[in-house]
Protein backbone atom coordinates (compact mmCIF):
# COMPACT_ATOMS: atom_id res chain seq x y z
CA UNK A 1 0.00 0.00 0.00
CA UNK A 2 3.12 2.41 0.09
CA UNK A 3 3.36 2.10 -3.20
CA UNK A 4 -0.08 3.40 -3.72
CA UNK A 5 0.86 6.42 -1.65
CA UNK A 6 4.06 7.37 -3.30
CA UNK A 7 1.78 7.24 -6.53
CA UNK A 8 -0.61 9.61 -5.64
CA UNK A 9 2.14 11.86 -3.88
CA UNK A 10 4.38 11.69 -7.53
CA UNK A 11 1.27 12.44 -9.44
CA UNK A 12 0.43 15.61 -7.13
CA UNK A 13 3.85 16.64 -7.32
CA UNK A 14 3.83 16.16 -10.99
CA UNK A 15 6.78 13.40 -10.45
CA UNK A 16 8.08 9.98 -11.56
CA UNK A 17 7.53 6.70 -9.76
CA UNK A 18 10.25 4.25 -9.85
CA UNK A 19 9.59 1.01 -9.75
CA UNK A 20 12.93 -1.22 -8.26
CA UNK A 21 12.85 -4.34 -7.22
CA UNK A 22 15.25 -5.84 -4.16
CA UNK A 23 15.88 -9.42 -5.38
CA UNK A 24 19.70 -9.14 -3.73
CA UNK A 25 19.01 -12.08 -1.70
CA UNK A 26 19.12 -14.34 -4.99
CA UNK A 27 18.26 -17.70 -3.53
CA UNK A 28 14.63 -15.97 -2.63
CA UNK A 29 14.02 -13.59 -5.49
CA UNK A 30 13.18 -16.01 -7.89
CA UNK A 31 12.21 -14.19 -11.55
CA UNK A 32 8.92 -16.14 -11.34
CA UNK A 33 8.18 -14.70 -8.09
CA UNK A 34 9.39 -10.80 -10.01
CA UNK A 35 6.72 -11.49 -12.73
CA UNK A 36 4.21 -12.33 -9.76
CA UNK A 37 5.03 -9.46 -7.86
CA UNK A 38 4.93 -6.96 -10.95
CA UNK A 39 1.61 -8.72 -12.36
CA UNK A 40 -0.47 -8.00 -8.82
CA UNK A 41 0.93 -4.21 -8.91
CA UNK A 42 -0.41 -4.00 -12.15
CA UNK A 43 -3.40 -5.49 -11.11
CA UNK A 44 -4.25 -3.88 -8.33
CA UNK A 45 -3.91 -0.17 -10.65
CA UNK A 46 -0.55 0.99 -10.20
CA UNK A 47 1.66 2.58 -12.56
CA UNK A 48 5.36 3.39 -12.72
CA UNK A 49 7.25 5.61 -15.32
CA UNK A 50 10.71 3.04 -15.05
CA UNK A 51 10.71 0.12 -13.92
CA UNK A 52 12.46 -3.89 -15.37
CA UNK A 53 9.40 -4.06 -17.27
CA UNK A 54 9.61 -0.59 -18.69
CA UNK A 55 13.46 0.30 -18.42
CA UNK A 56 14.26 4.15 -18.21
CA UNK A 57 17.34 6.21 -17.79
CA UNK A 58 18.15 4.71 -14.41
CA UNK A 59 18.33 1.24 -15.97
CA UNK A 60 19.02 -1.68 -14.60
CA UNK A 61 16.19 -1.62 -11.81
CA UNK A 62 16.83 -5.05 -10.30
CA UNK A 63 19.48 -4.40 -7.53
CA UNK A 64 20.96 -7.95 -8.21
CA UNK A 65 22.07 -5.92 -11.66
CA UNK A 66 23.51 -2.97 -9.67
CA UNK A 67 26.55 -4.65 -7.79
CA UNK A 68 29.28 -2.28 -9.33
CA UNK A 69 27.54 0.85 -7.55
CA UNK A 70 27.77 -1.08 -4.18
CA UNK A 71 31.20 -2.02 -4.16
CA UNK A 72 32.25 1.33 -5.35
CA UNK A 73 30.23 3.03 -2.50
CA UNK A 74 31.40 0.18 -0.10
CA UNK A 75 34.72 0.94 -0.78
CA UNK A 76 34.67 4.75 -0.51
CA UNK A 77 33.37 4.32 2.72
CA UNK A 78 36.29 1.81 3.95
CA UNK A 79 38.72 4.59 2.29
CA UNK A 80 37.14 7.14 4.71
CA UNK A 81 37.36 5.30 7.92
CA UNK A 82 33.65 4.89 8.53
CA UNK A 83 33.61 0.62 8.74
CA UNK A 84 35.03 -1.96 10.62
CA UNK A 85 34.93 -5.90 9.92
CA UNK A 86 32.82 -7.61 12.35
CA UNK A 87 32.63 -11.30 12.94
CA UNK A 88 29.44 -11.09 15.11
CA UNK A 89 26.40 -13.37 13.96
CA UNK A 90 23.19 -12.03 14.65
CA UNK A 91 22.48 -14.41 17.38
CA UNK A 92 25.90 -13.68 19.49
CA UNK A 93 24.31 -9.40 19.45
CA UNK A 94 20.90 -10.56 20.34
CA UNK A 95 22.86 -12.89 23.30
CA UNK A 96 25.01 -9.73 23.98
CA UNK A 97 22.24 -7.39 24.42
CA UNK A 98 19.72 -7.93 27.67
CA UNK A 99 17.52 -4.74 26.76
CA UNK A 100 14.82 -4.99 25.11
CA UNK A 101 13.82 -3.93 21.56
CA UNK A 102 10.99 -3.56 18.64
CA UNK A 103 10.50 -6.67 16.49
CA UNK A 104 10.99 -4.50 13.62
CA UNK A 105 14.22 -2.83 14.97
CA UNK A 106 17.18 -4.93 15.12
CA UNK A 107 19.06 -4.44 18.98
CA UNK A 108 21.46 -1.94 19.15
CA UNK A 109 25.32 -3.62 18.59
CA UNK A 110 27.33 -3.77 21.88
CA UNK A 111 30.77 -3.09 20.30
CA UNK A 112 32.24 -6.53 20.50
CA UNK A 113 34.23 -5.85 17.38
CA UNK A 114 34.03 -1.85 17.14
CA UNK A 115 37.74 -0.93 17.40
CA UNK A 116 39.46 1.85 19.41
CA UNK A 117 40.12 5.63 18.17
CA UNK A 118 37.82 7.68 15.86
CA UNK A 119 36.26 7.72 12.60
CA UNK A 120 38.68 7.74 10.31
CA UNK A 121 41.57 5.60 12.04
CA UNK A 122 40.12 2.31 11.82
CA UNK A 123 42.42 -0.79 11.29
CA UNK A 124 41.58 -2.32 7.89
CA UNK A 125 44.34 -4.11 7.46
CA UNK A 126 43.85 -7.56 6.26
CA UNK A 127 40.37 -6.88 5.49
CA UNK A 128 40.23 -5.53 2.03
CA UNK A 129 37.28 -6.60 0.09
CA UNK A 130 39.37 -8.71 -2.30
CA UNK A 131 40.93 -10.85 0.24
CA UNK A 132 39.26 -14.13 2.11
CA UNK A 133 39.48 -12.06 5.54
CA UNK A 134 37.15 -9.95 3.95
CA UNK A 135 34.42 -12.74 2.78
CA UNK A 136 34.35 -13.77 6.17
CA UNK A 137 32.99 -11.00 8.08
CA UNK A 138 30.25 -8.51 8.14
CA UNK A 139 31.15 -4.89 7.59
CA UNK A 140 29.43 -2.30 10.07
CA UNK A 141 29.09 1.28 9.87
CA UNK A 142 30.30 2.87 13.02
CA UNK A 143 28.33 5.59 14.02
CA UNK A 144 29.39 8.81 15.41
CA UNK A 145 29.38 8.85 19.58
CA UNK A 146 26.46 10.28 21.14
CA UNK A 147 25.62 12.27 17.88
CA UNK A 148 21.96 14.45 17.67
CA UNK A 149 20.35 13.65 14.47
CA UNK A 150 17.02 15.05 13.22
CA UNK A 151 15.23 15.83 10.05
CA UNK A 152 11.39 16.31 8.79
CA UNK A 153 9.61 14.01 7.86
CA UNK A 154 6.68 15.02 5.27
CA UNK A 155 3.99 13.54 7.16
CA UNK A 156 5.13 12.89 10.85
CA UNK A 157 7.07 16.31 11.06
CA UNK A 158 10.47 16.91 12.87
CA UNK A 159 12.42 13.62 13.76
CA UNK A 160 15.38 13.20 16.65
CA UNK A 161 17.28 10.86 17.01
CA UNK A 162 20.42 9.89 18.81
CA UNK A 163 23.24 7.80 18.02
CA UNK A 164 24.09 4.90 20.51
CA UNK A 165 20.95 5.24 22.00
CA UNK A 166 18.06 5.04 19.41
CA UNK A 167 20.45 2.85 16.93
CA UNK A 168 24.12 1.83 17.15
CA UNK A 169 26.34 0.73 14.58
CA UNK A 170 24.95 -1.40 11.46
CA UNK A 171 25.62 -3.61 8.86
CA UNK A 172 26.28 -2.70 5.42
CA UNK A 173 27.69 -5.59 3.93
CA UNK A 174 27.22 -8.99 4.70
CA UNK A 175 29.46 -11.79 5.25
CA UNK A 176 28.02 -13.64 2.56
CA UNK A 177 28.84 -10.38 -0.26
CA UNK A 178 25.33 -9.37 -0.31
CA UNK A 179 25.07 -5.56 0.17
CA UNK A 180 22.62 -4.55 3.00
CA UNK A 181 19.92 -2.39 2.21
CA UNK A 182 20.86 0.42 4.43
CA UNK A 183 23.66 0.70 1.72
CA UNK A 184 21.96 -0.30 -1.30
CA UNK A 185 19.03 1.92 -1.09
CA UNK A 186 21.44 5.28 -0.47
CA UNK A 187 23.24 3.85 -3.95
CA UNK A 188 20.15 3.47 -5.90
CA UNK A 189 18.32 6.70 -4.82
CA UNK A 190 21.21 8.81 -4.98
CA UNK A 191 22.24 7.54 -8.30
CA UNK A 192 18.06 7.49 -9.58
CA UNK A 193 17.87 11.38 -8.66
CA UNK A 194 14.90 10.20 -6.00
CA UNK A 195 13.44 13.29 -4.32
CA UNK A 196 11.16 11.68 -1.92
CA UNK A 197 10.80 8.58 -0.39
CA UNK A 198 7.60 6.95 0.94
CA UNK A 199 7.88 3.92 3.00
CA UNK A 200 6.21 2.59 6.30
CA UNK A 201 6.73 4.11 9.21
CA UNK A 202 8.79 1.03 10.56
CA UNK A 203 11.63 2.32 8.68
CA UNK A 204 11.23 5.92 10.64
CA UNK A 205 14.89 5.08 12.35
CA UNK A 206 16.45 3.28 9.50
CA UNK A 207 16.47 6.92 7.89
CA UNK A 208 18.79 8.32 10.56
CA UNK A 209 21.29 5.41 9.57
CA UNK A 210 20.66 5.98 5.83
CA UNK A 211 20.66 9.83 6.61
CA UNK A 212 24.90 8.88 7.87
CA UNK A 213 25.90 7.17 4.38
CA UNK A 214 24.63 9.46 2.52
CA UNK A 215 27.05 12.05 4.36
CA UNK A 216 29.56 10.09 4.26
CA UNK A 217 29.82 9.35 0.92
CA UNK A 218 29.10 12.88 -0.07
CA UNK A 219 25.47 12.88 -1.48
CA UNK A 220 22.03 14.78 -1.03
CA UNK A 221 19.87 13.26 0.91
CA UNK A 222 15.83 12.87 -0.36
CA UNK A 223 12.96 13.78 1.45
CA UNK A 224 11.04 11.49 3.70
CA UNK A 225 7.48 10.47 4.10
CA UNK A 226 6.76 7.64 6.27
CA UNK A 227 3.14 6.10 5.75
CA UNK A 228 0.90 4.75 8.69
CA UNK A 229 1.26 0.92 8.74
CA UNK A 230 -1.64 -1.71 8.27
CA UNK A 231 -2.03 -3.69 11.49
CA UNK A 232 -4.07 -7.34 12.12
CA UNK A 233 -6.41 -7.63 14.73
CA UNK A 234 -3.56 -8.22 17.10
CA UNK A 235 -2.14 -5.12 16.34
CA UNK A 236 1.07 -6.36 14.76
CA UNK A 237 1.85 -5.16 11.52
CA UNK A 238 0.81 -7.03 8.15
CA UNK A 239 4.60 -7.73 6.57
CA UNK A 240 5.65 -10.86 4.04
CA UNK A 241 4.93 -13.32 6.57
CA UNK A 242 1.06 -12.65 6.44
CA UNK A 243 0.89 -14.40 3.13
CA UNK A 244 -2.59 -14.89 4.04
CA UNK A 245 -2.80 -11.11 3.24
CA UNK A 246 -0.59 -10.61 0.18
CA UNK A 247 -2.33 -9.15 -3.01
CA UNK A 248 -1.96 -12.20 -4.63
CA UNK A 249 -3.45 -14.35 -2.08
CA UNK A 250 -6.81 -11.34 -2.19
CA UNK A 251 -6.73 -11.33 -5.78
CA UNK A 252 -7.37 -15.27 -5.53
CA UNK A 253 -10.10 -14.98 -3.22
CA UNK A 254 -11.91 -13.01 -5.41
CA UNK A 255 -11.48 -9.41 -3.43
CA UNK A 256 -11.12 -6.25 -6.30
CA UNK A 257 -8.63 -3.47 -5.83
CA UNK A 258 -11.71 -1.20 -4.90
CA UNK A 259 -12.20 -3.08 -1.94
CA UNK A 260 -8.60 -2.84 -0.87
CA UNK A 261 -8.03 0.41 -1.11
CA UNK A 262 -11.11 1.42 0.40
CA UNK A 263 -10.19 -1.08 3.77
CA UNK A 264 -6.71 0.92 3.38
CA UNK A 265 -7.89 4.13 3.35
CA UNK A 266 -10.00 3.94 6.05
CA UNK A 267 -7.37 2.55 8.22
CA UNK A 268 -5.34 5.09 7.23
CA UNK A 269 -7.36 7.85 7.78
CA UNK A 270 -7.89 6.37 11.72
CA UNK A 271 -4.31 5.92 12.01
CA UNK A 272 -3.47 9.39 11.18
Amino acid sequence: MTFWRAQARARAAGGDVILRLDDLDQARCKSEFREALIDDLKWFGLQWSEGPDVQGPCAPYLQSERRALYVAALRKLQAGGHLYPCACSRRDVAGAVAAPHDEDEEPIYPGTCRPSGGIGILPMKGHRLETDAARQVNWRFRVPDKEAMHFVDLRLGNQRGLTGRDFGDFIVWRRDGVPAYQLAVVVDDAVMRVTEVVRGEDLLISTFRQLLIYRALGLEPPAFYHTPLLRGEDGKRLAKRSASLSLGALRRKGVTPEEIRARWIALSECDG
